[in-house]
């Protein structure tokens, strides 16, 4: 087993956590289609014999870094000092999390009245009609203060900016109504 596992194991060879891609069911097939009697149940104590653990992703690599990566930041902080000094807006905008729209599952739990919990979708497949919730968050630095657009359509530049836009009519323009920048 420990064979059929080495190409797809991952993590440092020296480090005694190992883990594998494939299923336990997945590998049983693989040792039953070799000659070996053997089901997923057995196939997951033996794992455990090899010191192989259930683990989720763990995410680290960030890729390269610019080499000008941390002047550009050390410019915008400045910028944004220097902004909010003079009383002018220094906002910050990203995406947040994508939601599929429908009656679907979420993790947690609430309180509601006995023996009537929440029905949802037995699967958390996207609903076509509906799509997903699209989240653009700007962030008011100097003021900690928030305005969240929601779209259904794409994450997109063009979303970014028109997300900027609203907040600006809708806030922005009341609260910093001399700024040029």
């Amino acid at each position: 087993m420990d064979a059929l596992i080495d190409p797809v194991t991952r993590g440092d060879p020296e480090s005694p956590l190992r883990w594998t891609c494939k299923s336990t069911r997945l590998l049983a097939n693989e040792l039953n289609r070799q000659g070996y009697e053997i089901g997923p149940t057995r196939v997951r104590f033996l794992l455990h014999e090899l010191e192989y653990s259930l683990q989720s992703n763990q995410k680290t690599g960030e890729g390269e870094d610019h080499p000008d990566r941390n002047n550009q930041f050390l410019s915008i902080n400045d910028h944004g000092k220097r902004f909010l000094y003079a009383g002018l807006p220094v906002i910050s905008v990203d995406t947040k999390k994508k939601e599929n729209l429908g009656h679907f599952s979420n993790q947690g739990r609430e309180y509601r009245p006995q023996g009537q919990p929440l029905e949802t979708n037995m699967h958390d497949f996207p609903d076509e009609e509906l799509g997903k919730a699209i989240p653009y968050g700007v962030y008011d630095i100097g003021r900690n203060e928030g305005w969240v657009n929601v779209g259904i359509n794409h994450d997109t530049a063009q979303f970014a900016a028109n997300s900027i836009r609203r907040w600006w009519t809708r806030m922005g323009s009341d609260r910093f109504p001399n700024a040029t920048q």
